[in-house]
């Protein structure tokens, strides 16, 4: 990319900051209308709403100075998430971001926000290694930011790299929207059938102990009903056991399970076919239901292919006919009154999920139920099929565009 003057941040941004939680806790998130944006929120390419806190008016007005406007750059400098990084969209706001984000801001006349995330996710190699001079966690200063170098192409050059990997992201948000559709439309019929009973209102119901139950249905605990089982991690000190070449086993974490959509397909991590072998670690099915419970409890995903997961992941094998069920179950389940096995972290064991009380229709009820909702969570999977393949085109295409190695319309560049 001759010709091309080279900035720093701090030169090209009008904003970079982060911001604060306020003091107290999970109970310091006093509801609202303003979202606090936290590490966990902010993914590659797409900004989570699971665990989005809302804070109130007073609280909001102490962070104005992290205000967020729409497609705002949120980079997480901090933890294991540290170089994550997204667009703030438009359905987040108001929103703040609190001490483990950074905004980042372009100025209008020189740089779009959209080429500012897509140079960001081009040096993420590099933001990992600078993030690791510290003497403790990971951690991106403001400095190090702004003093990020960037070679810096026309407006119209950036606007010409940003349609076409924006065309594959626009794709890839519109499946996501679909899917989020799809499944209000599925849990809308798992409320009717199982929540309000509206198909056995004519029928006989039973007292039961979670109250009044259509007749045919059984109360009891988890692991009556399921074949459950839990992940395992071989010794960490030994790295022998671990790998990152996905041919060997997929072997997901709780943070996997927040960076993809219902199935899951792969992991940030794999287990070697020796540490398999050697550690008994248990595979599981495609279509298992995988539960978090450490942590972070109540991720409730559905295995996509074969594969396994560390000790922080409750595996519900299911048959045929109760995969949405199931689902359903534990997505909606009331964890809070489970309580907790820690006093400085949200945290059940083992056994409390295996005893966890649940609802459990008959066969033909759960056939009849999955026969409606089966075609909806198809769907799903062949348009996260599908994001997967847009994925792996945009990843190929974004460091040879960034890189100058892709050229558009190389004469317009200057």
């Amino acid at each position: 990319m001759e010709g091309i003057k080279t900035y720093i941040f701090k030169n090209i941004c009008s904003k970079i900051g982060s911001g604060a939680t306020p003091t107290g806790g999970k109970e310091a998130y006093k509801g609202g209308d303003t979202a606090l944006i936290r590490s966990q929120n902010v993914l590659d390419f797409s900004l989570s709403r699971d665990g989005l806190a809302y804070i109130n008016e007073e609280q909001a007005q102490k962070l104005d100075n992290v205000s967020i406007q729409k497609n705002d750059v949120l980079l997480n400098i901090t933890g294991d998430s540290v170089a994550r990084v997204c667009l703030a969209p438009n359905w987040v706001l108001p929103a703040r971001v609190n001490q483990h984000v950074s905004i980042i801001r372009g100025k209008a006349n020189m740089i779009h926000n959209h080429y500012l995330l897509y140079y960001l996710q081009y040096k993420k190699s590099y933001l990992l290694s600078l993030s690791q001079g510290g003497a403790t966690r990971n951690a991106l200063t403001k400095k190090m930011i702004e003093d990020i170098e960037i070679p810096l192409p026309s407006i119209s050059y950036q606007e010409k790299v940003i349609s076409i990997l924006s065309s594959l992201d626009d794709k890839i948000e519109l499946n996501r929207r679909i899917n989020d559709n799809l499944e209000q439309q599925a849990q809308a019929l798992f409320k009717s059938w199982f929540v309000d009973f509206e198909p056995f209102k004519d029928g006989k119901f039973v007292e039961s102990e979670l109250g009044m139950i259509p007749k045919g249905c059984r109360v009891g605990k988890a692991e009556d009903f399921y074949n459950i089982n839990i992940g395992k991690t071989p010794p960490r000190k030994e790295q022998v056991w671990f790998s990152s070449n996905s041919s060997d086993y997929i072997w997901v974490s709780i943070s996997d399970l927040g960076s993809c959509g219902r199935f899951v397909f792969t992991s940030s991590e794999f287990l070697t076919h020796e540490a398999v072998k050697r550690h008994n670690i248990i595979l599981v099915p495609k279509d298992t239901i995988l539960l978090s419970f450490k942590l972070t409890i109540g991720r409730v995903r559905i295995a996509g292919t074969e594969l396994t997961t560390n000790e922080a992941i409750a595996r519900f094998i299911t048959s045929d006919e109760n995969r949405e069920y199931t689902y359903f179950l534990l997505k909606g389940y009331n964890y809070e009154k489970l309580g907790s096995t820690s006093s400085i972290a949200t945290a059940v064991n083992s056994k409390i999920i295996k005893a966890m009380v649940v609802l459990m229709p008959d066969k033909e009820i759960l056939k009849a139920f999955s026969s409606l909702t089966k075609p909806y969570f198809d769907q799903i999977l062949r348009n996260e099929q599908e994001s997967i393949r847009l994925t792996i085109l945009r990843d190929t295409l974004l460091p040879k565009l960034m890189s100058g190695e892709l050229k558009i319309n190389a004469t317009e560049v200057l």
